[in-house]
C-alpha cells in the first residue's frame, strides 16, 4: 500500500491493526508522493493507495484502460489542509481569499511540503490554480515545516491535519506545542478544523481521504479496506484525531 507522507499516521494505524486481527495478512506500507502513488497504482506496481482527491477525467480513464476496473473511491476519513504559524504569533486567522493571492505572489509566504504532493495538489484543485504558476516555499516534510517555521518570520506553514491530530502520541503532542493553528475565514463566516466543522465540511479546506485499489477480487487490500470502514476501523480513525466518514448508529436501551 502506498500513502502520501500527510497521512501515513492514520494508514499506518488502520494496517497495523489489521495485521493484528488477521496476521496471516502482510501489508508493506510505502511513503510515496500521492501522483507518484496513483501512477504506481495505475502500474500495478502497489495495490492499495490513500487519495485526497478527486481524480481527472484523464485519471479515471487511465485507470480504467490499465487496470479494467472503473476507479471506485472508499471514503474512510475526513482530514484538513491547516495553516500554522509559530505559538507566539499574533496571526490568528487567515481568509481563502489570502491564500489563493498569496500562491500567486513572489514573496512565497506560504511553505509546502514540495510540489506534487498531496497538499500542493489539493490547494490547486480546490483553488482552481494552475500548480505550475503557484508561489510558494517548500521543506522536505510536514514535520520539517513546523520544526523549521520560526526560522521564518512573516510565514505560514501548511500542512495535514493528520500530521498533528493524534490526541496522545507523544510526537504530535511536541509537534502541536509549537504551533498555533489558523481559523479559515470565508463568505460563510470564521471556522476552525474541528471534529465538527470537519464533519458538516464547514471549514473550507477539508478533504476526504479514501482507498483506491486494483484488485479485481476480494484480496487482503479490499480485506483492509473493509476493515478500515468498519465500525472498528472507523474507531481508530476517530482514535486517530480524524472525523470518520462512516457514522454508526449506537442504540441505547434504558431499563
Amino acid at each position: 500500500m502506498a500513502t502520501d507522507p500527510s497521512f501515513y499516521n492514520v494508514a499506518d494505524a488502520l494496517s497495523y491493526r489489521y495485521m493484528k486481527v488477521y496476521p496471516d495478512a502482510k501489508i508493506e506500507l510505502k511513503q510515496m508522493k500521492e501522483k507518484e502513488a496513483l501512477k504506481a497504482l495505475i502500474d500495478n506496481k502497489v495495490s492499495t493507495i490513500v487519495m485526497s482527491r478527486e481524480l481527472t477525467e484523464t485519471e479515471k480513464q487511465s485507470f480504467l484502460s490499465n487496470i479494467k476496473l472503473k476507479a471506485v473511491p472508499a471514503y474512510f476519513a475526513a482530514d484538513a489542509l491547516v495553516f500554522v504559524v509559530p505559538k507566539e504569533s499574533s496571526i490568528e486567522k487567515i481568509s481563502v481569499d489570502d491564500v489563493a493571492k498569496m500562491l500567486t505572489d513572489e514573496k512565497r509566504t506560504l511553505i509546502f511540503d514540495g510540489a506534487n504532493t498531496s497538499n500542493t495538489d489539493y490547494i490547486a484543485e480546490k483553488l482552481k490554480i494552475d500548480p505550475a504558476k503557484m508561489q510558494y516555499s517548500s521543506l522536505k516534510s510536514n514535520e520539517e515545516i513546523i520544526e523549521n517555521l520560526t526560522k521564518f518570520p512573516g510565514h505560514i506553514g501548511v500542512i495535514s491535519l493528520n500530521t498533528i491530530s493524534r490526541p496522545y502520541d507523544e510526537k504530535a503532542k511536541e509537534l502541536r506545542s509549537k504551533i498555533k493553528i489558523l481559523n479559515i475565514t470565508d463568505a460563510k463566516g470564521e471556522f476552525a478544523p474541528s471534529r465538527e466543522n470537519l464533519r458538516y465540511q464547514k471549514y473550507p479546506f477539508t478533504r476526504i481521504l479514501y482507498f483506491l485499489t486494483n484488485e479485481g477480487n476480494f484480496g487482503v487490500g479490499n480485506g483492509f479496506i473493509r476493515y478500515s470502514c468498519s465500525q472498528v476501523g472507523q474507531l481508530i480513525v476517530d482514535k486517530n484525531g480524524l472525523q470518520p466518514y462512516l457514522l454508526y448508529k449506537r442504540m441505547v436501551e434504558i431499563k
